[in-house]
């Protein structure tokens, strides 16, 4: 389980295997600006603001800085390896097997669950949309029913069945991947290009009343800077936890390296540029809704502040009827400017979500294929999984099983805890990246490294110590699923991949894989 596969065969497999170069850095930095940009900014930010109140803004800097510090990590490995499977693939050559399985393990949960919170968060924007043009869904069909099962899966509304909105997005978001990368890239540089002028239009509205509205800066840490071990998830930690979600996706740029021309050049420019703008973006547009409207957690009457994404929460706010504070809405961006008297705009930006955010949801639906197709590839999965179709040499067998898994998660669970499980399996695959990029400067100091890491046992370290310090300010839910979802992929790997692993069965994985004896490519 500790055998590794060498970057040499690594590279020779995806040479002979590989899926068509098509993307350039344009349009690498258009997919990792598509992936970025979403829910976090449009959903999350009123999650935030119940964790930490103003000081959400610092949440922004210290999520954005540990993805930082992880980016440039990425950009060495993905510059060396340029080839599908990102942080799987490199775990797989540097640190071995099993720690490749756990990695790609816990790839499901950033992506996966990533797309499916994105998907709700849309439903979001559809609903609150058509409710101002006077057209209203049933309550039943645009939310998932009340769970809870464990300590784990809790949310839900009463009166819920299902989120219809967002399977039926999600089944759209699939059917386009399946068609094809390159025409899936196309429609997501429009859709980018819409975000930003929705994003452009928020910040030159609320940016300049932030003089005249000083107090709603005040206090600027209502609820501390929180403690990582309380298992509460508060405090601006605890924010910089969960708006770490607004960052998620960066790293589908290094998915994208096997069908990407010129990839050691391409990809560290597609990962830091998409990084560098959108951090940009988060602070302006946050520091606009904190100034034009406030963003103070709401609290019982005790006082003390309700739990983000609980059923208290929800209730004080249908009890607040119209006019309720950010942390209520759904829709956090466009709500604010209806609040502050600009309904139209309001509309605009919410529209421009509607219209955009299913970029982002292709982007995760398109990184968790890319990550299932190569562990197919390496037989940790059965291989067929891995059949590229023949007219539109997409991966489509995996997309439409993802597909099917994205949306049966988004149809039930509430947007703000399965972006909280996400971040817990994105930031067990961030340390692994960079603790794998230090290793290989010691096995593997002569090859080839067009982008290196500045700094590297500064750089990595600070990355590590950054995803530790937030996966131990989660809620005690989110590090419990995380926990319980690594032990179901221990039974997986040792009941399936670790038998039928082609690297410890000597698979030539040039060679089409058949079906037995004489049996037909499968």
């Amino acid at each position: 389980m500790w055998r590794v596969k060498s970057l040499d065969q690594i590279l020779a497999t995806a040479e002979k295997k590989s899926l068509h170069r098509s993307l350039g850095p344009v349009q690498l930095t258009m997919l990792g600006i598509g992936a970025v940009i979403g829910t976090g900014i449009f959903v999350l930010t009123a999650t935030a603001a119940q964790k930490a109140g103003p000081g959400m803004m610092v949440s922004f800097i210290i999520a954005g800085a540990v993805c930082a510090v992880a980016a440039l990590c990425y950009s060495e490995l993905a510059s060396m390896v340029p080839v599908a499977g990102s942080a799987y693939t490199y775990s797989y050559a540097v640190m071995g097997e099993l720690v490749a399985w756990l990695v790609g393990w816990a790839l499901i949960l950033e992506y996966a669950l990533g797309a499916s919170a994105v998907a709700v968060g849309w439903s979001g924007h559809m609903v609150g949309l058509l409710d101002n043009l006077g057209m209203h869904l049933p309550h039943a069909l645009t939310v998932g029913p009340k769970v809870v099962i464990g300590n784990f899966l809790e949310g839900g509304e009463v009166g819920g069945f299902i989120n219809l909105p967002a399977v039926i997005i999600t089944a759209l978001v699939t059917i386009l991947l399946i068609v094809g990368t390159k025409e899936s890239a196309t429609a997501n540089a429009v859709l980018v290009a819409i975000k930003v002028a929705a994003l452009t239009l928020f910040v030159a509205v609320t940016l300049p009343m932030i003089s005249g509205h000083a107090d709603h800066f005040k206090p600027f840490v209502p609820r501390g800077w929180g403690n990582p071990f309380d298992h509460t998830g508060t405090g601006v930690l605890g924010a910089a936890a969960s708006i770490f979600f607004a960052y998620v996706g960066f790293d589908a740029v290094s998915t994208a390296a096997e069908e990407t021309r010129n990839p050691q050049r391409n990809v560290p420019i597609g990962l830091i540029a998409s990084l560098l703008i959108c951090t940009i973006f988060y602070l302006l547009a946050a520091g606009g809704a904190i100034g034009s409207y406030g963003a103070q957690p709401l609290a019982g009457p005790d006082g003390v502040a309700y739990a983000a994404g609980s059923p208290e929460l929800a209730s004080a706010c249908t009890a607040m009827g119209a006019h309720t504070p950010l942390v209520c809405s759904k829709e956090a961006l466009a709500y604010v400017m209806r609040e502050i008297g600009h309904p139209f705009l309001g509309q605009l930006i919410a529209l421009a979500a509607t219209v955009a955010l299913p970029s982002v949801v292709l982007m995760m639906m398109y990184g968790q294929t890319r990550i299932f197709f190569v562990m197919a590839r390496d037989g940790l999965l059965p291989p067929v999984l891995s059949t590229v179709h023949p007219r539109f040499k997409t991966p489509w067998i995996i997309t439409l099983v993802t597909g099917v898994v994205v949306a049966v998660f988004a149809a039930f669970l509430p947007v703000g805890q399965l972006a909280d499980y996400s971040n817990s399996g994105t930031l067990f695959a961030f340390a692994a990246v960079s603790l794998g990029v230090m290793i290989l400067r010691f096995t593997d100091k002569t090859r080839a490294r067009p982008f290196k890491t500045p700094a590297v046992f500064v750089i990595a370290p600070l990355s590590i110590i950054g995803c530790l310090v937030l996966f131990v300010s989660l809620d005690g839910k989110s590090q419990g699923l995380f926990v319980v979802w690594t032990l179901i992929g221990l039974v997986f790997y040792f009941t399936y991949g670790f038998w039928r692993s082609n690297v410890r069965r000597g698979v030539d994985e040039s060679e089409p894989l058949v079906d037995g004896p004489g049996g037909t490519p499968l």
